[in-house]
């Protein structure tokens, strides 16, 4: 896939990511939102050291944020001549954990929307301690620009994970 250096948002995601992820008590979900798409550069660094693969340049994802552990989340550009809009998003997990979270940014607001921010929709919180709170600012945003892809978060990471089942695979090839 051919990609421009351009590493300005899309409108839609720019205003999602404008919105906190916390508020004065806590922080909603572990996310913490770049200004603009990872420079490749940085991109190539973290992700051959998070394969151990140095043949690799992480050239197919555009990254837009982390997570407080290291996590990052990214457009997965899979999709031949189609723009980041509508590539599957991605979380790569800095313990090694991986998933599609999201088929598109028109997916990835409702997921946002919904309280649920990338580290969570891949890494469910296996104590139970987490809850999700919905976020009107983000919902406002999601109705805005994809007012027709309405529907939960767990809708949101099951479509994706029907869409995309091997992406795990697919990363740990890279994998050495």
């Amino acid at each position: 896939m051919t990609l421009t250096d351009d590493r300005g948002f899309p409108a839609a995601l720019a205003a999602a990511l404008a919105v906190p992820f916390e508020d004065d008590e806590h922080s909603w979900v572990d996310f913490e939102p770049y200004p603009a798409f990872e420079a490749a550069e940085d991109t190539a660094w973290w992700f051959r050291l998070w394969t151990g693969n140095k043949e690799v340049d992480g050239g197919q994802f555009r990254v837009f944020g982390m997570n407080g552990a290291g996590g990052y989340a990214a457009f997965w550009l899979v999709r031949p001549g189609r723009p980041v809009t509508e590539q599957p998003v991605v979380f790569l997990g800095s313990e090694g954990e991986t998933g599609v979270v999201a088929r598109d940014l028109g997916d990835l607001l409702w997921l946002l929307a919904g309280g649920y921010g990338p580290a969570e929709a891949a890494c469910p919180d296996p104590s139970g301690d987490w809850t999700p709170r919905a976020n009107p600012e983000i919902t406002a945003i999601a109705e805005r620009f994809a007012p027709d892809r309405r529907r939960s978060p767990e809708a949101v990471i099951e479509a994706a994970a029907r869409e995309f089942p091997d992406f795990e695979d697919t990363v740990s090839e890279l994998c050495r």
